[in-house]
């Protein structure tokens, strides 16, 4: 395994990129470092929790009998205290009170909705009883055409109505207005990604707006950008190399540490903490020289790669932080995604701020919110292409990816390799496979669904086709 797939895979296992570059002086593949002793990680300079926590994480936990019993124990003691129930009851105004009283009057039932909005558009207008009668009669009448007939092929309109002006939307990207140089997927391939539920967008991006003075001070909203955006060495400053002497050079470009609000002091502290540097760090002048402990040529690159990378400020995962102004006020576009992180930013709207990573918002906020995400991502893409949609057939399609509790893709991986049927599976992908395996275990395919029926000729068990009419003509002599 090359470098630099064991650095993708050490990053894939939650390992921070400093803790990876240290591993990656001694080691070369994960065999390597699972191999390896608690004692020995230490040795490379980290802590004995860091080692675990390694280990653990790449596959091996080198935990003794002494130290698990002692975890159990404290795991006894203090026991995980259980979660609160929070519930908040919608407290309904006059005007909303009167309409329900009347709906139960004329024994019509109506979604709940309908009414908050109705009593929103007559609010502060003397609109009599028998209006408002006939405006529930009226609500209620459109509600009932709009409703589907029972026995309807939902599915096979949502998908005809989302999949037939999917092939007029062109591949493109989006250019956020006024924003230079954010650019994020729209379109076709936009669609897809939303449907395939990945976990990491191919451009992954946020919309932040800001609160209080942030949202109208362009400095203070610098401010909180420069918070946001992850800076390294490398944006701030310029490295030398001394290889007489043993020495990294650290140049701060003072230009540049004035936009992002950082000081020559602050450098050497962030340095200071990196493992691979840590005591070589002092300051001379306007330079930050970190001198070799040993006269290595190796040593020396490990430390050039393990100071290049280092943090300095800012959320990990956001590589740029744009402004924009809105509407009069200031709010922050984003590369990258970090949801988590930057809803404790001061400054932060955090009941508005919007990531376009769908499974993201469901690991942070639950996945009542990441439904709410997928309706809001595929509507805005097929607007943004100019294509009017129902919403009822986005909900539907979100619906059916969130319904089981987490996000799961309309694929042969989500919901159309999770069908009962076996024709169905069949008829998707990898027919073969899935022939096999159903003759192998014995499934019975009950020929409930569309394709299945259509598969083997027979009338679909939807619409007309779910009416079974019987006619018994009479007979001569039979009494009416």
């Amino acid at each position: 395994m090359a470098k630099k797939d064991t650095m993708n895979a050490l990053l894939k296992r939650s390992i921070s990129e400093e803790t990876a570059t240290l591993l990656l002086t001694k080691y070369s593949t994960l065999s390597d470092i699972s191999a390896a002793g608690e004692s020995e990680l230490v040795e490379l300079g980290m802590t004995e929790d860091e080692a675990k926590s390694v280990l653990s994480k790449v596959g091996k936990r080198a935990a003794s009998t002494s130290t698990k019993t002692s975890k159990k124990k404290v795991e006894e003691e203090v026991p995980s205290a259980p979660m609160e129930e929070v519930t908040e009851f919608y407290t309904y105004n006059e005007t909303e009170l009167r309409l329900k009283d009347i709906m139960k009057k004329e024994n019509i039932e109506l979604p709940m909705k309908i009414i908050v909005d109705i009593a929103a558009r007559i609010e502060g207008h003397d609109v009599p009883d028998d209006k408002c009668r006939e405006l529930i009669v009226r609500a209620n009448d459109m509600y009932l055409r709009h409703r589907m007939d029972q026995n309807e092929s939902a599915g096979v309109m949502a998908a005809h109505s989302i999949g037939e002006p999917g092939t007029q939307m062109n591949m493109r990207t989006f250019h956020y207005a006024g924003v230079a140089n954010i650019n994020v997927t729209q379109g076709l391939p936009r669609l897809i990604e939303i449907v395939d539920a990945r976990r990491i967008p191919s451009t992954p991006s946020m919309d932040i707006p800001l609160s209080g003075i942030a949202a109208q001070d362009e400095n203070v909203a610098r401010l909180v950008a420069s918070n946001i955006e992850m800076t390294s060495i490398l944006d701030v400053a310029t490295i030398d190399t001394d290889i007489t002497n043993m020495t990294l050079i650290v140049r701060p470009n003072m230009r540049k540490m004035e936009e992002r609000h950082l000081e020559v002091d602050e450098l050497v502290d962030k340095l200071n903490k990196v493992k691979a540097v840590r005591g070589m760090v002092k300051l001379s002048g306007y330079d930050i020289v970190i001198q070799s402990d040993e006269p290595s040529y190796k040593k020396l690159q490990s430390m050039y790669d393990a100071v290049k990378t280092a943090k300095i400020k800012g959320i990990d995962g956001i590589t740029r932080a744009v402004l924009s102004k809105t509407e009069g006020y200031w709010k922050i576009v984003t590369e990258g995604s970090n949801l988590k992180e930057v809803l404790n930013v001061e400054g932060v709207d955090a009941q508005n701020v919007m990531t376009n990573s769908i499974l993201e918002v469901a690991d942070v906020l639950g996945i009542e919110a990441a439904r709410n995400s997928i309706i809001h991502e595929a509507m805005g893409t097929l607007g943004e292409a100019g294509l009017d949609v129902d919403i009822r057939h986005i909900m539907l399609v979100a619906d059916l990816m969130t319904n089981d509790g987490y996000v799961k893709a309309i694929g042969r991986h989500g919901v159309s390799g999770k069908k009962s049927s076996v024709l169905a599976r069949a008829a998707f992908e990898i027919t073969a496979a899935h022939l096999l395996h159903a003759a192998m275990v014995g499934e019975v395919d009950h020929l409930e669904g569309v394709t299945e029926n259509i598969i083997v000729g027979q009338p679909v068990t939807l619409g007309t086709g779910a009416v079974n009419l019987i006619y018994t003509p009479k007979k001569k002599g039979d009494k009416e």
